[in-house]
């Protein structure tokens, strides 16, 4: 199996959190090594400042602070063989030391064009207008297509609209029992009120002076209808 040791500088510990400052390398390289062991990887670590002496009785080691001082720290060994100095590896670095054939192991494909079209949807998931103009400019630059910024727009489009298809369906939801329990809803609905007017007008007598019957009629002189 595949051994590797990380000789690190002087550091109060290795995790990047301890100090004054967060020394995010530091951190990431940390989870980058938790990631690496959960795998089954061997990766040990020797920190100056609490063993020196490992530094002191590894050759390849002693050579390299003797030749570049603590410049050359971090130090990667990867099966006795300095591979790595003065940074700390990234996680694609450690996997292909380690041949990991793992599917999470593959190529990055979240490249710059990839990053406009993500920045593409934010904006229009946020109704933000100068970022969804400044974002289409510069995927143009990075030539992506048209195409492709639609497809980012429509995805966007449709995520922004999930919720409010929700809160929809929840109101729904939530008035169908008072539907059920007989309650009108909508338009359709006439309020009480309105019901007895109407039939206290539809039950009162005809008015004999706007509407009076031929037989009855009062007349004026001339003999037109005369209305009380």
């Amino acid at each position: 199996m595949t051994t590797i040791q990380v000789f690190d500088p002087a550091l109060c510990c290795s995790t990047g959190v301890c100090g004054v400052e967060v020394d995010q390398a530091l951190v990431s390289f940390s989870a980058d090594v938790d990631w690496a062991q959960s795998r089954g990887a061997k990766i040990e670590r020797f920190n100056l400042a609490q063993q020196p002496m490992v530094f002191a009785e590894s050759a390849v080691v002693k050579g390299a602070l003797e030749r570049s001082g603590e410049t050359a720290l971090p130090l990667i060994v990867r099966d006795g063989q300095i591979v790595l100095s003065g940074r700390y590896p990234t996680r694609d670095e450690l996997a292909h030391w380690l041949g990991s054939t793992d599917a999470a192991d593959a190529p990055s494909i979240f490249s710059a064009q990839v990053a406009e079209l993500v920045a593409i949807g934010a904006a229009i998931a946020a109704n933000c207008e100068p970022c969804l103009k400044f974002h289409y400019a510069e995927a143009k630059k990075l030539g992506v297509s048209a195409a492709d910024m639609r497809r980012a727009v429509d995805l966007a489009q449709k995520v922004k609209n999930a919720p409010a298809s929700a809160m929809r369906d929840l109101a729904q939801r939530l008035l169908e029992p008072a539907a059920s329990a007989g309650e009108k809803v909508g338009p359709a609905a006439v309020p009480a009120s309105a019901s007895l007017a109407a039939i206290a007008v539809s039950a009162s007598p005809v008015s004999p002076c706007c509407n009076p019957p031929a037989a009855t009629a009062m007349t004026t002189d001339k003999g037109a209808p005369k209305c009380c």
